[in-house]
């Protein structure tokens, strides 16, 4: 009969294998903890900019679909990768056709991603530097395709009006509020 061995001689030692099992972990925890930190930041860093901006440039805002978004001049990629965009050579801040666009991709600032939830009757407030307010009502809302501009004429009202990409980009929901 075999003896049992001496519980006092056994030693509990990891083995090389288990050794290098908890350092791998170790690894993996540190890697995790790393990126997870840097997108924390990033997030963290792209929010103080985005309130940054609408502190100080107009601000478009849909209240019953949590859109707030910082308006800048310019409708190129640069600025749309950081706020919503005004049309050079549209209306003004209540008056004339206002015209903004803005991406709803999760590739740019998602600031328009609700805008396809827009119903009639909504209300859309434009807010001035001084943060002096401009109100409108949804009245209408259509698909058009990239090449039809004629949404960005005067019409000879006061008005905004919004364009963002459908969600397979191929053409642009237009949303149009009036005073």
């Amino acid at each position: 009969m075999k003896s049992k061995p001496n519980s006092a001689n056994v030693t509990n030692k990891p083995t090389n294998m288990q050794q290098a099992l908890i350092y791998i972990g170790l690894i993996a925890i540190a890697l995790g903890l790393s990126i997870l930190s840097f997108f924390g930041i990033r997030k963290l860093h792209r929010e103080y900019q985005k309130q940054k901006l609408m502190r100080n440039n107009p601000v478009v805002e849909i209240a019953a679909l949590k859109i707030k978004a910082p308006i800048l001049e310019g409708t190129d990629n640069d600025t749309l990768s950081k706020a919503a965009g005004h049309f050079i050579g549209t209306g003004e801040l209540g008056k004339g056709n206002y015209c903004i666009a803005g991406h709803s991709s999760t590739l740019y600032k998602e600031y328009f991603n609700n805008l396809k939830n827009i119903e009639i009757g909504m209300k859309i407030t434009l807010y001035d530097i001084k943060k002096d307010s401009f109100e409108y009502t949804v009245k209408e809302t259509f698909i058009v395709e990239p090449s039809e501009t004629w949404v960005l004429k005067d019409f000879g009202d006061d008005r905004v009006t919004i364009i963002t990409c459908t969600d397979d980009g191929t053409q642009r929901l237009v949303v149009i509020g009036e005073k």
